[in-house]
């Protein structure tokens, strides 16, 4: 009974947990139905509620966006629109965060969460897996003689939180799986492992003093 009823668990478990995701993702873009007049609201032309239309309207003002601000007439209303949020204090200061890390990351030129890497942390000795977002700003840099890279280390199984560190260059290793897999490692506590590659050889660094060496 106690294999029949794991076995329930380890297929319903999953379903449930994606069908709730994408449910509440769902449900979160159909708020976009709401920026349409109450005259093209779908209770009113299909007279019933119709889950769905809003991913699509909303993949359609992305869409719109994208295409208005890639010409000279969207990239100067955008500098207009920018400068009118810069005077106003508080929003001004939300406003600059938010797009600063939203073009670091969403940039495909961009170099933040591209890596994988294994940093020990919170102790030497003690490993976890971080994600590099760069280096540090020239300032720090200017403090510090040692060549560092900026790390983001998530936390367990919640990842949007973690912590931020400045880590020496030497210290850390890259890893080889992608930032996906790594992600999926960290989310699942360390149960849904990367599979290796085949043919990929891992490069394993000399042994510490008085430990064993690995194979």
């Amino acid at each position: 009974m106690r294999s029949y009823f794991v076995a329930g668990l380890l297929l319903l478990v999953p379903l449930v947990i994606t069908l709730w995701v994408l449910g509440f993702i769902v449900g979160t873009m159909d708020q976009s139905l709401l920026l349409l007049p109450a005259g093209l609201q779908p209770e009113v032309l299909f007279g019933r509620r119709i889950p769905g239309l809003g991913v699509i309207l909303t993949l359609l003002i992305i869409f719109g966006t994208g295409l208005l601000v890639r010409n000279f007439i969207g990239e100067a209303l955008v500098r207009v629109w920018e400068a009118v949020l810069a005077r106003i204090p508080i929003v001004r200061s939300i406003y600059s965060s938010v797009k600063q890390v939203s073009d670091t990351v969403l940039s495909p030129n961009g170099q933040a969460f591209r890596k994988a890497l294994l940093v020990q942390y919170p102790r030497a000795g003690v490993w976890t897996i971080g994600f590099q977002t760069g280096s540090p700003a020239d300032e720090v840099r200017a403090h510090i003689v040692q060549e560092m890279v900026s790390v983001y280390v998530p936390t367990t199984p919640n990842p949007t939180s973690g912590f931020f560190l400045m880590v020496p260059r030497d210290e850390v290793i890259v890893l080889q799986m992608s930032v996906d897999e790594a992600l999926k490692y960290v989310v699942s506590m360390g149960v849904v492992a990367p599979v290796a590659r085949p043919g990929v050889v891992y490069p394993h660094r000399p042994a510490a003093p008085g430990q064993t060496p690995r194979a």
